[in-house]
């Protein structure tokens, strides 16, 4: 069986979507502003775009959490339920590495240099998440095409999940806002088993289109899952010394932490009260600048919540994210109130909920409209 021929193959019934074209920008347009004004602040204080020794400190102790609780549940000094205390601790640290750490180098906003932040990158292969992929799909594609149906994959989840108004309703949507923290728990369990390799071997992802699939990504792909699956599967099975299941238990369970708290953390973000998912014209046309659109797709929350700054990545500082994603996140609470205003100049939305549960409740109301009602007046 020829993988990548197979793969190839598909590519007659597989063809590139219409192509998205936004407005262009104007001398007065909101991105030009705003991008003048945070530049700006940053050159006037003198301070770099870039991680500082906070950014330095933080990634060391949440490197050093991930591996201390990996090895105090490999050195088989402890009870099972003890181990799976660890496993759930581990299953935190591995978020917060990938929200912390991977994102921000796989952004390029880590360190200037490009090969720093690749090394870093590399952190997102070790907790079983493929760097190239996530590259394409979240880098090129969400942070391009961010809640545009059928360009963006992030709001094209499993189908009994209806995120955009652009899908089909059934009958068991009505009771999405039920079920769907439970898929969310699930998210990191599918992505390391089988979302990365779906996603490598399909020519669309969202709006963008491959019409081959690197050989040396390729390998990298298996080489890094191999590994993660040695690490975290075979040689707990190998060397510790309790019952099989409590194995699978253990991972499964340090999932279920990971999972849930990455996908609340992005579903916040976008798929909240107030968000919009504007449709492209038959030209693929959208009706506004790149900026504009993620001024109108993407939320803010708790962003005076100093423990949620500091664990989450800044993600939830996501309109900052979106709009410069090259600034590392300890900078965000800085330049918040510089695009707040701008935006505010422009007549453009600050979408934020100002605390963590109420973004939560905003995000059910969200689910309970869009599970039963086809237009959702939101």
């Amino acid at each position: 069986m020829n993988i990548v021929a197979d793969a190839e193959e598909t590519l007659l019934q597989d063809k590139p979507r219409q192509k998205i074209i936004f407005d262009r920008l104007t001398q007065d347009s909101f991105q030009k502003d705003v991008s003048t004004r945070v530049d700006a602040f940053f050159k006037s204080n003198k301070i770099s775009k870039n991680a500082n020794g906070q950014m330095v400190f933080k990634t060391v102790w949440i490197l050093t959490g991930w591996i201390a609780t990996y090895a105090m549940i490999m050195s088989n000094l402890f009870a099972p339920w003890a181990m799976l205390l660890f496993a759930l601790a581990h299953g935190f640290f591995t978020a917060m590495i990938g929200l912390n750490v991977s994102h921000d180098a796989i952004h390029g906003s880590y360190t200037k240099s490009p090969k720093k932040n690749k090394f870093l990158g590399l952190s997102f292969n070790f907790i079983g998440v493929n760097d190239y992929v996530w590259t394409i799909s979240h880098n090129i594609v969400h942070h391009t095409y961010t809640n545009i149906p059928e360009h963006d994959e992030d709001i094209e989840q499993v189908p009994i999940l209806r995120l955009q108004p652009n899908q089909d309703l059934w009958k068991i949507h009505r009771f999405q806002y039920i079920y769907a923290f439970f898929l969310y728990s699930l998210s990191t369990f599918f992505w390391v088993l089988i979302k990365d390799y779906k996603k490598f071997f399909q020519h669309q992802l969202g709006g963008h289109f491959r019409k081959t699939f690197p050989k040396k990504e390729m390998v990298r792909l298996f080489a890094y899952k191999a590994f993660y699956y040695v690490m975290f599967l075979v040689l707990p099975f190998m060397l510790l010394d309790i019952a099989w299941y409590w194995v699978i238990v253990g991972f499964v369970a340090s999932h279920l932490l990971e999972g849930f708290t990455v996908a609340v953390i992005f579903m916040l973000a976008h798929i909240i009260e107030g968000t919009k998912f504007p449709e492209a014209g038959e030209d693929g046309k959208i009706n506004m600048p790149w900026a504009d659109l993620q001024m109108h797709t993407t939320a803010n929350f708790a962003i005076k919540n100093k423990v949620v700054n500091y664990l989450f990545g800044g993600l939830n500082f996501q309109i900052e994210h979106h709009l410069f994603p090259k600034v590392c996140h300890v900078h965000y609470p800085k330049i918040a109130e510089i695009v707040k205003a701008t935006a505010k100049e422009h007549d453009l939305p600050y979408i934020e909920h100002e605390t963590f549960f109420g973004a939560i409740g905003s995000h059910i109301r969200f689910l309970k409209k869009y599970g039963t009602q086809q237009t959702p007046a939101i």
